[in-house]
Protein backbone atom coordinates (compact mmCIF):
# COMPACT_ATOMS: atom_id res chain seq x y z
CA UNK A 1 0.00 0.00 0.00
CA UNK A 2 1.23 3.50 -0.85
CA UNK A 3 2.36 5.75 1.96
CA UNK A 4 0.29 8.99 2.07
CA UNK A 5 3.21 11.05 0.77
CA UNK A 6 3.42 8.79 -2.30
CA UNK A 7 -0.29 8.91 -3.15
CA UNK A 8 -1.75 11.69 -5.30
CA UNK A 9 -5.49 12.24 -4.87
CA UNK A 10 -7.82 14.05 -7.27
CA UNK A 11 -10.91 15.67 -5.70
CA UNK A 12 -13.78 16.32 -8.15
CA UNK A 13 -16.76 18.36 -6.98
CA UNK A 14 -18.61 21.36 -8.34
CA UNK A 15 -18.77 22.90 -4.84
CA UNK A 16 -15.57 24.71 -3.90
CA UNK A 17 -16.29 24.24 -0.19
CA UNK A 18 -16.26 20.45 -0.59
CA UNK A 19 -13.04 20.56 -2.60
CA UNK A 20 -11.37 22.76 -0.01
CA UNK A 21 -12.41 20.74 3.06
CA UNK A 22 -11.43 17.42 1.47
CA UNK A 23 -8.09 18.88 0.42
CA UNK A 24 -7.51 20.15 3.94
CA UNK A 25 -8.40 16.81 5.58
CA UNK A 26 -6.32 14.74 3.19
CA UNK A 27 -3.35 17.11 3.08
CA UNK A 28 -3.24 17.07 6.86
CA UNK A 29 -2.92 13.28 6.63
CA UNK A 30 0.02 13.61 4.24
CA UNK A 31 -1.68 13.13 0.87
CA UNK A 32 -0.84 15.24 -2.22
CA UNK A 33 -4.16 16.66 -3.51
CA UNK A 34 -5.36 18.00 -6.87
CA UNK A 35 -8.84 19.41 -7.49
CA UNK A 36 -11.28 19.69 -10.39
CA UNK A 37 -14.65 21.40 -10.49
CA UNK A 38 -16.27 19.10 -13.08
CA UNK A 39 -15.83 15.87 -15.01
CA UNK A 40 -14.22 17.45 -18.07
CA UNK A 41 -11.58 19.15 -15.95
CA UNK A 42 -10.99 15.90 -14.07
CA UNK A 43 -10.31 13.97 -17.29
CA UNK A 44 -7.78 16.61 -18.37
CA UNK A 45 -6.05 16.34 -15.01
CA UNK A 46 -5.93 12.54 -15.23
CA UNK A 47 -4.41 12.77 -18.71
CA UNK A 48 -1.51 14.95 -17.51
CA UNK A 49 -0.87 13.83 -13.94
CA UNK A 50 -0.47 10.37 -12.37
CA UNK A 51 -3.30 10.00 -9.84
CA UNK A 52 -3.62 7.11 -7.38
CA UNK A 53 -7.17 7.79 -6.18
CA UNK A 54 -10.07 10.02 -7.23
CA UNK A 55 -12.91 11.21 -4.98
CA UNK A 56 -15.81 12.30 -7.18
CA UNK A 57 -19.21 13.82 -6.54
CA UNK A 58 -22.04 11.98 -8.35
CA UNK A 59 -24.33 14.91 -9.21
CA UNK A 60 -22.36 17.45 -11.27
CA UNK A 61 -23.16 19.61 -14.29
CA UNK A 62 -21.89 18.21 -17.59
CA UNK A 63 -20.35 14.77 -17.15
CA UNK A 64 -21.96 13.09 -14.15
CA UNK A 65 -19.89 11.38 -11.51
CA UNK A 66 -20.99 7.91 -12.68
CA UNK A 67 -20.06 8.75 -16.28
CA UNK A 68 -16.70 10.05 -15.09
CA UNK A 69 -16.18 6.85 -13.10
CA UNK A 70 -16.92 4.61 -16.10
CA UNK A 71 -14.67 6.63 -18.44
CA UNK A 72 -11.80 6.95 -15.99
CA UNK A 73 -11.80 3.23 -15.10
CA UNK A 74 -11.61 2.30 -18.81
CA UNK A 75 -8.64 4.61 -19.43
CA UNK A 76 -6.81 4.23 -16.11
CA UNK A 77 -7.17 0.71 -14.73
CA UNK A 78 -4.92 1.46 -11.74
CA UNK A 79 -7.09 4.38 -10.59
CA UNK A 80 -9.00 3.86 -7.34
CA UNK A 81 -12.30 5.81 -7.18
CA UNK A 82 -14.50 6.77 -4.23
CA UNK A 83 -17.91 8.30 -4.93
CA UNK A 84 -19.51 11.00 -2.77
CA UNK A 85 -23.15 12.09 -2.85
CA UNK A 86 -25.70 14.01 -0.84
CA UNK A 87 -28.41 11.47 -1.77
CA UNK A 88 -28.38 8.25 0.28
CA UNK A 89 -29.64 6.03 -2.56
CA UNK A 90 -28.85 2.34 -2.08
CA UNK A 91 -29.28 1.50 -5.79
CA UNK A 92 -26.97 4.31 -6.91
CA UNK A 93 -24.34 3.29 -4.36
CA UNK A 94 -24.50 -0.37 -5.39
CA UNK A 95 -24.30 0.57 -9.09
CA UNK A 96 -21.23 2.73 -8.44
CA UNK A 97 -19.50 -0.16 -6.67
CA UNK A 98 -20.43 -2.58 -9.46
CA UNK A 99 -18.86 -0.42 -12.19
CA UNK A 100 -15.60 0.01 -10.34
CA UNK A 101 -15.86 2.35 -7.35
CA UNK A 102 -13.92 1.24 -4.28
CA UNK A 103 -16.08 3.13 -1.80
CA UNK A 104 -19.19 5.28 -1.39
CA UNK A 105 -19.58 8.11 1.17
CA UNK A 106 -22.62 10.17 2.04
CA UNK A 107 -22.69 13.96 2.50
CA UNK A 108 -22.41 15.68 4.89
CA UNK A 109 -18.97 14.11 4.87
CA UNK A 110 -17.38 12.68 7.99
CA UNK A 111 -13.59 13.11 8.19
CA UNK A 112 -12.91 9.67 9.68
CA UNK A 113 -15.17 7.94 7.18
CA UNK A 114 -13.45 9.71 4.27
CA UNK A 115 -9.95 8.86 5.54
CA UNK A 116 -10.93 5.23 6.13
CA UNK A 117 -12.38 4.90 2.61
CA UNK A 118 -9.25 6.49 1.10
CA UNK A 119 -6.94 4.13 3.02
CA UNK A 120 -9.05 1.09 2.08
CA UNK A 121 -9.23 2.21 -1.56
CA UNK A 122 -5.46 2.60 -1.82
CA UNK A 123 -4.93 -0.74 -0.11
CA UNK A 124 -7.29 -2.56 -2.50
CA UNK A 125 -5.68 -0.76 -5.45
CA UNK A 126 -2.29 -2.01 -4.33
CA UNK A 127 -3.58 -5.58 -4.05
CA UNK A 128 -5.08 -5.48 -7.54
CA UNK A 129 -1.96 -3.94 -9.08
CA UNK A 130 0.24 -6.56 -7.41
CA UNK A 131 -2.13 -9.31 -8.48
CA UNK A 132 -2.11 -8.11 -12.10
CA UNK A 133 1.67 -7.73 -12.11
CA UNK A 134 2.15 -11.29 -10.84
CA UNK A 135 -0.26 -12.66 -13.44
CA UNK A 136 1.50 -10.90 -16.30
CA UNK A 137 4.93 -12.09 -15.14
CA UNK A 138 3.72 -15.65 -14.76
CA UNK A 139 2.10 -15.67 -18.21
CA UNK A 140 5.46 -14.72 -19.75
CA UNK A 141 7.31 -17.47 -17.90
CA UNK A 142 4.70 -20.24 -17.92
CA UNK A 143 6.36 -22.22 -20.73
CA UNK A 144 9.77 -22.09 -19.06
CA UNK A 145 8.94 -22.88 -15.49
CA UNK A 146 8.46 -26.23 -13.78
CA UNK A 147 5.93 -27.72 -11.39
CA UNK A 148 6.78 -25.01 -8.85
CA UNK A 149 5.57 -22.35 -11.29
CA UNK A 150 2.35 -24.30 -11.90
CA UNK A 151 1.75 -24.39 -8.14
CA UNK A 152 2.32 -20.64 -7.97
CA UNK A 153 -0.26 -20.13 -10.73
CA UNK A 154 -2.75 -22.25 -8.81
CA UNK A 155 -2.24 -20.11 -5.71
CA UNK A 156 -2.61 -16.95 -7.77
CA UNK A 157 -5.93 -18.14 -9.20
CA UNK A 158 -7.13 -18.90 -5.67
CA UNK A 159 -6.12 -15.38 -4.61
CA UNK A 160 -8.05 -13.90 -7.55
CA UNK A 161 -11.12 -15.95 -6.60
CA UNK A 162 -10.90 -14.77 -2.99
CA UNK A 163 -10.54 -11.17 -4.15
CA UNK A 164 -13.62 -11.56 -6.37
CA UNK A 165 -15.66 -13.01 -3.49
CA UNK A 166 -14.42 -10.24 -1.19
CA UNK A 167 -15.48 -7.51 -3.64
CA UNK A 168 -18.92 -9.10 -4.06
CA UNK A 169 -19.47 -9.29 -0.31
CA UNK A 170 -18.23 -5.70 0.07
CA UNK A 171 -20.91 -4.56 -2.37
CA UNK A 172 -23.62 -6.51 -0.54
CA UNK A 173 -22.59 -5.38 2.92
CA UNK A 174 -22.04 -1.74 1.96
CA UNK A 175 -25.51 -1.76 0.43
CA UNK A 176 -26.94 -3.14 3.69
CA UNK A 177 -24.92 -0.77 5.84
CA UNK A 178 -26.17 2.21 3.81
CA UNK A 179 -29.53 1.72 5.57
CA UNK A 180 -27.98 2.47 8.94
CA UNK A 181 -25.71 5.04 10.60
CA UNK A 182 -22.72 4.20 12.77
CA UNK A 183 -21.11 5.90 15.76
CA UNK A 184 -18.66 3.29 17.06
CA UNK A 185 -15.81 3.87 19.50
CA UNK A 186 -12.23 3.68 20.50
CA UNK A 187 -10.54 0.62 21.89
CA UNK A 188 -13.51 -1.26 23.35
CA UNK A 189 -13.50 -3.62 20.37
CA UNK A 190 -9.74 -4.23 20.64
CA UNK A 191 -10.04 -5.10 24.32
CA UNK A 192 -13.05 -7.30 23.59
CA UNK A 193 -11.07 -9.37 21.12
CA UNK A 194 -8.21 -9.89 23.56
CA UNK A 195 -10.47 -10.56 26.56
CA UNK A 196 -12.49 -13.13 24.59
CA UNK A 197 -9.35 -14.87 23.37
CA UNK A 198 -8.03 -15.15 26.94
CA UNK A 199 -11.31 -16.64 28.16
CA UNK A 200 -11.60 -19.02 25.19
CA UNK A 201 -8.11 -20.33 25.92
CA UNK A 202 -8.95 -20.78 29.61
CA UNK A 203 -12.12 -22.63 28.58
CA UNK A 204 -9.98 -25.15 26.68
CA UNK A 205 -11.18 -24.36 23.16
CA UNK A 206 -8.91 -25.38 20.26
CA UNK A 207 -6.30 -22.73 19.31
CA UNK A 208 -7.94 -22.10 15.93
CA UNK A 209 -11.30 -21.45 17.62
CA UNK A 210 -9.65 -19.11 20.15
CA UNK A 211 -8.13 -17.07 17.33
CA UNK A 212 -11.45 -17.05 15.46
CA UNK A 213 -13.26 -15.72 18.55
CA UNK A 214 -10.56 -13.06 18.98
CA UNK A 215 -11.08 -11.91 15.38
CA UNK A 216 -14.88 -12.09 15.40
CA UNK A 217 -15.82 -10.77 18.85
CA UNK A 218 -15.09 -7.10 17.99
CA UNK A 219 -18.13 -7.35 15.68
CA UNK A 220 -20.45 -8.00 18.64
CA UNK A 221 -22.05 -4.55 18.51
CA UNK A 222 -21.98 -3.97 14.74
CA UNK A 223 -25.78 -3.89 14.78
CA UNK A 224 -25.68 -0.57 16.64
CA UNK A 225 -25.14 1.15 13.31
CA UNK A 226 -28.93 0.75 13.10
CA UNK A 227 -29.54 2.51 16.42
CA UNK A 228 -30.48 6.22 16.22
CA UNK A 229 -27.82 8.60 17.57
CA UNK A 230 -30.22 10.19 20.05
CA UNK A 231 -30.54 6.80 21.76
CA UNK A 232 -27.02 5.44 21.22
CA UNK A 233 -25.38 8.58 22.57
CA UNK A 234 -27.99 9.50 25.19
CA UNK A 235 -26.21 10.57 28.40
CA UNK A 236 -29.14 9.71 30.66
CA UNK A 237 -31.14 6.57 31.42
CA UNK A 238 -33.03 5.04 28.50
CA UNK A 239 -36.81 4.96 28.54
CA UNK A 240 -38.59 1.62 28.15
CA UNK A 241 -39.35 2.49 24.52
CA UNK A 242 -35.73 3.46 23.83
CA UNK A 243 -34.46 0.23 25.38
CA UNK A 244 -36.72 -1.78 23.07
CA UNK A 245 -35.10 0.00 20.12
CA UNK A 246 -31.49 -0.45 21.28
CA UNK A 247 -32.09 -4.17 21.93
CA UNK A 248 -32.71 -4.61 18.21
CA UNK A 249 -28.97 -4.21 17.56
CA UNK A 250 -28.40 -7.90 18.34
CA UNK A 251 -30.68 -9.02 15.53
CA UNK A 252 -29.45 -6.29 13.17
CA UNK A 253 -25.86 -7.40 13.72
CA UNK A 254 -26.81 -11.02 13.05
CA UNK A 255 -28.53 -10.08 9.79
CA UNK A 256 -25.53 -8.03 8.64
CA UNK A 257 -22.99 -10.78 9.26
CA UNK A 258 -24.81 -14.07 8.68
CA UNK A 259 -25.00 -16.12 5.47
CA UNK A 260 -21.41 -15.25 4.64
CA UNK A 261 -18.77 -17.45 3.03
CA UNK A 262 -16.40 -16.21 5.75
CA UNK A 263 -16.10 -18.34 8.90
CA UNK A 264 -15.04 -15.25 10.82
CA UNK A 265 -18.15 -13.30 9.79
CA UNK A 266 -20.38 -16.28 10.62
CA UNK A 267 -18.80 -16.44 14.08
CA UNK A 268 -19.32 -12.69 14.40
CA UNK A 269 -22.99 -13.20 13.53
CA UNK A 270 -23.35 -15.75 16.35
CA UNK A 271 -21.68 -13.42 18.85
CA UNK A 272 -23.72 -10.39 17.76
CA UNK A 273 -26.94 -12.41 18.15
CA UNK A 274 -26.19 -14.02 21.51
CA UNK A 275 -23.91 -11.80 23.62
CA UNK A 276 -26.93 -10.27 25.41
CA UNK A 277 -28.50 -13.63 26.26
CA UNK A 278 -28.36 -14.52 29.98
CA UNK A 279 -27.59 -17.88 31.52
CA UNK A 280 -30.96 -17.98 33.32
CA UNK A 281 -32.90 -17.26 30.11
CA UNK A 282 -33.85 -13.65 30.91
CA UNK A 283 -31.70 -12.07 28.20
CA UNK A 284 -32.44 -10.98 24.65
CA UNK A 285 -33.24 -11.27 21.80
CA UNK A 286 -34.40 -14.92 22.07
CA UNK A 287 -34.34 -15.69 25.79
CA UNK A 288 -31.89 -18.57 25.40
CA UNK A 289 -30.66 -20.24 28.60
CA UNK A 290 -27.69 -22.29 29.79
CA UNK A 291 -25.67 -24.15 27.21
CA UNK A 292 -28.28 -23.49 24.53
CA UNK A 293 -26.46 -20.15 24.27
CA UNK A 294 -23.44 -20.78 22.01
CA UNK A 295 -20.19 -20.66 23.95
CA UNK A 296 -19.02 -17.76 21.77
CA UNK A 297 -21.97 -15.69 23.04
CA UNK A 298 -21.43 -16.74 26.65
CA UNK A 299 -17.76 -15.75 26.43
CA UNK A 300 -18.59 -12.39 24.83
CA UNK A 301 -21.26 -11.67 27.47
CA UNK A 302 -18.72 -11.88 30.29
CA UNK A 303 -16.06 -9.83 28.50
CA UNK A 304 -18.45 -7.15 27.20
CA UNK A 305 -19.99 -6.47 30.59
CA UNK A 306 -16.61 -6.30 32.33
CA UNK A 307 -15.28 -3.79 29.81
CA UNK A 308 -18.48 -1.73 29.97
CA UNK A 309 -18.41 -1.60 33.76
CA UNK A 310 -14.74 -0.58 33.93
CA UNK A 311 -14.87 2.01 31.13
CA UNK A 312 -16.32 5.52 30.94
CA UNK A 313 -19.51 5.87 28.93
CA UNK A 314 -21.53 8.92 27.99
CA UNK A 315 -24.08 7.88 30.61
CA UNK A 316 -21.74 6.83 33.47
CA UNK A 317 -18.21 6.87 34.87
CA UNK A 318 -16.10 3.71 35.04
CA UNK A 319 -16.44 1.51 38.12
CA UNK A 320 -13.28 0.47 39.98
CA UNK A 321 -12.25 -3.07 39.07
CA UNK A 322 -13.14 -4.40 42.54
CA UNK A 323 -16.66 -2.99 42.28
CA UNK A 324 -17.07 -4.35 38.75
CA UNK A 325 -16.00 -7.81 39.94
CA UNK A 326 -18.50 -7.62 42.81
CA UNK A 327 -21.34 -6.67 40.45
CA UNK A 328 -20.48 -9.47 38.03
CA UNK A 329 -20.21 -12.11 40.75
CA UNK A 330 -23.76 -11.19 41.77
CA UNK A 331 -24.78 -12.32 38.28
CA UNK A 332 -22.97 -15.67 38.51
CA UNK A 333 -25.31 -18.39 37.27
CA UNK A 334 -28.00 -15.81 36.46
CA UNK A 335 -26.51 -13.43 33.92
CA UNK A 336 -23.27 -15.32 33.31
CA UNK A 337 -22.18 -18.90 32.76
CA UNK A 338 -20.72 -19.65 36.22
CA UNK A 339 -17.84 -21.75 34.88
CA UNK A 340 -16.78 -19.11 32.36
CA UNK A 341 -17.16 -16.30 34.90
CA UNK A 342 -14.87 -18.13 37.34
CA UNK A 343 -12.30 -18.71 34.60
CA UNK A 344 -12.44 -15.02 33.69
CA UNK A 345 -11.96 -13.91 37.30
CA UNK A 346 -9.01 -16.30 37.63
CA UNK A 347 -7.49 -14.61 34.56
CA UNK A 348 -7.73 -11.10 36.01
CA UNK A 349 -3.98 -10.41 35.83
CA UNK A 350 -4.00 -11.01 32.08
CA UNK A 351 -7.26 -9.08 31.67
CA UNK A 352 -5.95 -6.03 33.51
CA UNK A 353 -2.71 -6.11 31.51
CA UNK A 354 -4.79 -5.88 28.32
CA UNK A 355 -6.93 -3.11 29.82
CA UNK A 356 -3.82 -1.10 30.75
CA UNK A 357 -2.36 -1.58 27.28
CA UNK A 358 -5.47 -0.37 25.44
CA UNK A 359 -6.74 2.67 27.32
CA UNK A 360 -9.49 4.65 25.63
CA UNK A 361 -8.47 7.87 23.92
CA UNK A 362 -10.65 10.39 25.74
CA UNK A 363 -10.90 12.54 22.59
CA UNK A 364 -12.98 9.82 20.95
CA UNK A 365 -16.61 9.73 22.21
CA UNK A 366 -17.31 6.20 23.50
CA UNK A 367 -21.01 5.94 22.77
CA UNK A 368 -23.38 3.46 24.40
CA UNK A 369 -21.63 0.13 23.97
CA UNK A 370 -23.40 -1.79 26.71
CA UNK A 371 -27.12 -2.15 25.96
Amino acid sequence: MLAPQDAKILIVDDEIYIREILSRWLSKDGYDCLTASNGEEALLTLAHSPVSLMISDIMMPGISGLELLATAKKKYQDLAVIMATAVDDRQVGTHALEIGAYGYVIKPLDRNEVLLNVANGLHLRGLEMENRRHREELEQLVEERTRKLQETIRKLLETEKELSISREETIQRLAMAAEFRDDETALHTVRMGSFCQILAIRAGLPPADCELIRSASPLHDVGKIGTPDNILLKPGKLTAEEFVIIKKHAEIGHRLLSNSSSTMLETGAIIAWTHHEKFNGSGYPRGLAGESIPIEGRIAAVCDVFDALTSDRVYKKAYPVDKAVEIMMEGRGNHFDPVLLDLFMNSMDEVLAIKDEYIDNQSMPPGRLQG
